[in-house]
C-alpha cells in the first residue's frame, strides 16, 4: 500500500477529487492532508471525507518538522494540490522523485514565483495565448520546474476571462490529476 499526503493551501477541490479517486483503491491511499493557511477550506473538505488534516506554519516546513511528521506516518508520496509554498530541500531529500505538483498552465510558460491561480490565467489572457492547460510534474527545488509527467490543453478564446479560463483548467485538473498520480506510482513503485 502506497500512502499519500496531500499538501494544499486553499479550497481543496483537487485534494477532494484525489481522495475520492483513491478511496477504494487497494494499492494507493490518501493518508492525510496538510495545509499551511489556518482558514483554508481544504480542512473542512478533509473532515467531510474522514481524512486527518493537519495545519503547519511555514516555519514547520523549513525546520523539518513536517518532514519528520510525514516519516512517522510512513508516507510514500507527497501530492501538491494548490500548495503555494516552495517545498524545502529537507522534503526533497526525504522524498526524491516522490513529490508531484499540478500547475494551471503549460509549463515552462507562466510558471515561477507568484504564478498561481488567477495570476496565471490573467497572464495567459493578457498574452493573447490561443491555448492553455495543465502541467503535472515531479518537482525539483524551483517553482514549477522538474520532470513533466503530463500536459493537457484547452483552447483560449477572445471571450475568455480569468474566471472562464479557470473553469476550463479546473475540468482538466479533475479529469487528469488523479490518473496521472496513479500511473506514476504504479510505474515507479
Amino acid at each position: 500500500m502506497k500512502r499519500l499526503a496531500i499538501f494544499a493551501s486553499g479550497n481543496g477541490t483537487n485534494a477532494q477529487r484525489i481522495t475520492e479517486y483513491f478511496a477504494n483503491n487497494g494499492d494507493i491511499h490518501v493518508e492525510l492532508i496538510i495545509y499551511n493557511k489556518k482558514d483554508a477550506y481544504v480542512a473542512q473538505r478533509a473532515r467531510n471525507l474522514g481524512v486527518p488534516a493537519h495545519y503547519f506554519k511555514r516555519t514547520a516546513f523549513e525546520s523539518g518538522e513536517v518532514r519528520d511528521f510525514l516519516l512517522t506516518k510512513h508516507i510514500d508520496y507527497v501530492i501538491l494540490a494548490g500548495f503555494l509554498l516552495l517545498v524545502p530541500q529537507n522534503l526533497l531529500d526525504s522524498f526524491p522523485n516522490r513529490i508531484i505538483n499540478i500547475h494551471p498552465a503549460l509549463l515552462p510558460k507562466y510558471g515561477g514565483r507568484g504564478m498561481y491561480g488567477e495570476h496565471v490565467h490573467e497572464a495567459v489572457i493578457a498574452a493573447r495565448e490561443k491555448e492553455s492547460g495543465i502541467t503535472i510534474h515531479v518537482i525539483d527545488g524551483n517553482y514549477d520546474q522538474g520532470t513533466t509527467l503530463y500536459q493537457a490543453k484547452c483552447t483560449v478564446t477572445g471571450e475568455d476571462t480569468p474566471d472562464t479560463l479557470a473553469q476550463k483548467i479546473h475540468v482538466l485538473e479533475q479529469q487528469y490529476f488523479p490518473k496521472v498520480i496513479e500511473d506514476y506510482i504504479v510505474n515507479n513503485g
